[in-house]
């Protein structure tokens, strides 16, 4: 059961705004095709009303950064058995879907559009070499009836990719509003179905909460600024920081200083932003972090958003000066600023060296 929303208006009196269902399922459908982030900001829409190979259409298909496939179904005012069991058929035929047929379906829903290189604008990271190695289904509802909300906590007790997002419909005047909120945390969900998926294509599974952060000590950014103030940056390039959206409060975040070693591990506490942004308290007080004593100046192209350097806040749970750095030979490095950290040697190697509490 998912938690309930409530929003207030305070502007002298608190006074509570009362949602209601969208005027229609197709203007929801036009939002979320028009901006598939709305659901989750990891993912690149690949078409509206895909045909599938039994004469059903999909109605929204989308894909993660991890190059796979996402269905969304909007349930309109289909049973519950009905919108479940449309949503397991679409599955059975997106898992056969080979490299070729999910370009294919790209081009015909994107005239002059190639895959590969929208991916990467998309993303600002590089195309994957596999796609399709998994999936997730998104049901889509104003609301959910008990039925359906007991038949998808049913099937992700196998580890069945499927989850459900209730988008609330809020009219203040001439102002409209769409809140998101998930049956399932996609996090734990999806750790869930990374297990069994690991044994089918044998990518380490994922535990759904620890991710490999990738900080490049130097004239741009300084570690020890990093454990003194509590945060994690990239820069220069949307390719470098685009990846931080990945980390969301409660992640923790192992960090790494390339041909270095590990020099830290701690937990996120607010999503990215802008350094601008980003204050820090000393003393009681906020502050901007580009206004404290930083070791290396931070504020080129701090007004340019694709250039600007962008900012994590971590609570430290251990840290180590760059002179101590912690590396053994197989573990984990990657070229990302942030992904997800799926080396069971390195975080068990990393857990004893930091002296962490296993759980």
């Amino acid at each position: 059961m998912p938690i309930e929303l409530g929003v207030w208006k305070i502007n002298g009196v608190v006074e509570r705004i009362h949602f209601s269902s969208i005027e229609t399922e197709r203007k929801l459908e036009d939002i979320i095709t028009h901006d598939v982030s709305i659901i989750d900001p990891s993912l690149m829409l690949i078409g509206r009303q895909v045909l599938t190979a039994f004469g059903k259409f999909i109605d929204i298909l989308a894909m993660n950064s991890e190059g796979n496939l996402v269905v969304i179904e909007l349930k309109r005012n289909k049973t519950p058995r009905e919108v479940v069991a449309q949503t397991l058929d679409y599955a059975s035929w997106i898992q056969q879907l080979t490299y070729t047929e999910i370009i294919q379906i790209y081009s015909e829903k994107n005239p002059g559009g190639q895959l590969e290189q929208d991916f990467v604008d998309h993303f600002q990271t590089d195309f994957p070499g596999t796609l399709n190695e998994s999936h997730q289904l998104i049901i889509v509802s104003a609301e959910l009836d008990p039925a359906t909300e007991r038949i998808i906590d049913y099937l992700t007790g196998f580890a069945v990719p499927v989850n459900a997002v209730f988008f609330h419909y809020f009219k203040d005047g001439d102002n409209e509003y769409l809140a998101r909120n998930w049956l399932i945390d996609p996090h734990k969900l999806e750790a869930k179905s990374s297990s069994v998926n690991s044994r089918k294509t044998g990518k380490a599974p994922w535990n759904g909460k620890d991710y490999y952060v990738s900080l490049g000590d130097g004239i741009h950014r300084n570690w020890e600024d990093c454990r003194r103030y509590g945060f994690i940056s990239a820069g220069q390039g949307k390719w470098y920081s685009n990846t931080l959206n990945l980390l969301k409060p409660g992640a923790r975040v192992f960090v790494c200083i390339p041909k270095v070693g590990y020099v830290g591990v701690g937990i996120v506490t607010d999503e990215v932003v802008p350094i601008k942004d980003f204050q820090v308290e000393i003393d009681g007080e906020s502050v901007p972090l580009l206004e404290t004593d930083l070791h290396v100046k931070m504020d080129k192209d701090v007004d340019d958003p694709d250039l600007c350097e962008y900012v994590v806040r971590v609570e430290w749970l251990k840290t180590v000066p760059k002179q101590e750095a912690i590396w053994e030979k197989g573990m984990f490095a990657n070229q990302n600023s942030a992904c997800k950290l799926r080396n069971q040697f390195t975080i068990e190697r990393l857990t004893e060296h930091f002296q962490l509490e296993e759980e």
